[in-house]
């Protein structure tokens, strides 16, 4: 029990709740397998999960922290949708520096640099900027309008299908592509992006590079099967270096 409360605290309620559901493993090609808990092995039943030492924290409870004093500093914008998965990379990169002694402020680093990052993106989450020049229907356009350019094949392929950027896009652009890959592939994106004086405009380029590699399936493909690429990219040989090797080209190509 919290001493100045009579309720527990959320972290006890978290502990002591068990989740009666079945497990689902998924992969990049979505659901492949669902079992019941009862079936699970002996090593992975609760009794293996042990409480947190007091006076620690779980790291869910920092970034709750971060997102939490962001959003009351920042009441015009506050909390939306999608933060997390922005905050998520730079925490993890600053909780798990071999440097302990730079490790212990993972917190404050991480929400300096959260909110120097949101100072540059912050308008892809008001929706009121959507429409606007600076919103992020603009950028999306812009994903499209240099496709067109680049290979004008695809992007009637796109347009007859009726595929609007909006259907894919909005996440790739608005997360950085954070929900598109795992999470070293993420951080070795974000690396290029941030180190290019024009990340942002970088970023298109790296979204239109994504559509570029996988035309040959998007142009066999029918809505169905070109939706279910773009919002599960399929990773050629899990390597994201020929995305970026693309995306360079383009931004050179101007």
């Amino acid at each position: 029990m919290d001493p100045e409360n009579e309720y527990e605290t959320l972290r006890k309620r978290v502990e002591q709740t068990t989740l009666k559901s079945q497990t689902v493993a998924r992969n990049r090609s979505g659901l492949t397998n669902v079992s019941s808990p009862l079936k699970a092995a002996a090593s992975h039943s609760l009794s293996d999960i042990e409480p947190l030492p007091s006076g620690s924290e779980a790291h869910w409870e920092v970034v709750e922290r971060i997102l939490f004093i962001y959003a009351k500093l920042n009441p015009g914008i506050a909390y939306v949708q999608g933060m997390n998965e922005i905050v998520g990379p730079i925490y993890y990169t600053f909780a798990t520096n071999p440097n302990g002694a730079w490790r212990e402020h993972a917190e404050a680093d991480t929400f300096f640099c959260f909110t120097n990052l949101m100072a540059e993106i912050r308008d892809n989450f008001i929706k009121s900027l959507d429409d606007s020049q600076c919103g992020i229907t603009a950028k999306m356009e812009r994903v499209y309008s240099t496709l067109k350019e680049e290979d004008e094949e695809l992007y009637l392929r796109l347009q007859e299908q009726n595929i609007k950027p909006q259907f894919f896009a909005f996440r790739w652009l608005t997360l950085l592509l954070s929900q598109e890959f795992v999470l070293p592939d993420v951080i070795r994106i974000w690396d290029s992006l941030f180190a290019d004086e024009n990340r942002f405009d970088f970023l298109l380029k790296v979204s239109c590079a994504m559509l570029i590699l996988i035309r040959d399936q998007l142009l066999e493909g029918d809505f169905t099967v070109n939706m279910r690429l773009l919002q599960d990219y399929p990773l050629s040989d899990g390597d994201v270096l020929p995305i970026l090797k693309k995306a360079k080209e383009l931004q050179d190509s101007k």
